[in-house]
């Protein structure tokens, strides 16, 4: 094979190769400004009163377009009966939540299954022993925050929802689906905060009666959560 053959040739893979990292850069420039999330796993130590008293695992991923927060917490409390709680939030690239399933094993064994639509949540509960029940939540908006009890995960997916561009005060519909209770939130930025020796942006929640501090690193990732009324503490292992 000719010198110039053998040039031409290698010219001719390096164009294709430099083509193609330009094609897989902009294919994930598309991906990551489609939507909010990133994927994200992870395991949650909590604590009461600094005693451990559970964990929780969750991992958040991308499934058939959409995007799925999925988690299974083990809690025991002192002098109460252990619960395991899982929980499935099945989310749009904006944010806005599509369905969510959960259970709850106590004494008994109580489960859901959600369906979100213009701002409207279409419950079906079910209670061992009892008849399916159904009802049907209405929201001012179709971005319907989704924090249910022993579920510390979603604070993850909250994070994320909220506007860090902007920043300042936002407000949320919220619902807590295991109290079947809707509400609003109100989140806010509140600068650097220090725990261990090391630094984390913080996200304040709050509620009608509680205040959430989110402990976040420097892509936003829930690192560690602090419930101080409630001598709460979620920390990422």
């Amino acid at each position: 094979m000719s010198t110039n053959r053998k040039s031409f040739l290698l010219w001719l893979f390096l164009l294709l190769a430099f083509s193609f990292c330009l094609l897989a850069e902009a294919s994930q420039k598309k991906s990551s400004t489609g939507s909010i999330f990133v994927a994200d796993r992870g395991k949650l130590n909590i604590f009461l009163d600094n005693v451990s008293v559970g964990h929780e695992e969750f991992e958040i991923g991308q499934s058939s377009g959409s995007w799925v927060a999925k988690g299974n917490s083990s809690i025991k409390v002192p002098e109460t009966t252990p619960t395991n709680v899982t929980g499935n939030l099945t989310l749009q690239g904006d944010g806005a939540p599509i369905s969510y399933d959960w259970t709850a094993q106590t004494e008994k064994t109580n489960s859901a299954h959600i369906l979100f639509s213009n701002g409207v949540a279409k419950m079906t509960l079910q209670m061992q022993g009892a008849r399916p029940f159904e009802q049907d939540l209405t929201f001012s908006s179709p971005f319907v925050i989704v924090l249910d009890n022993n579920l510390y995960h979603q604070y993850a997916v909250l994070a994320r929802v909220y506007d860090w561009s902007r920043k300042g005060t936002q407000n949320f519909s919220v619902l807590i689906p295991q109290e079947l209770t809707p509400g609003t939130i109100t989140v806010s930025a509140s600068g650097q905060l220090t725990s261990g020796g090391k630094s984390y942006e913080g996200l304040k929640v709050v509620t009608s009666d509680l205040e959430v501090v989110l402990y976040l690193d420097s892509n936003h990732r829930l690192m560690r959560i602090e419930v101080p009324s409630a001598k709460v503490a979620v920390v990422r292992e």
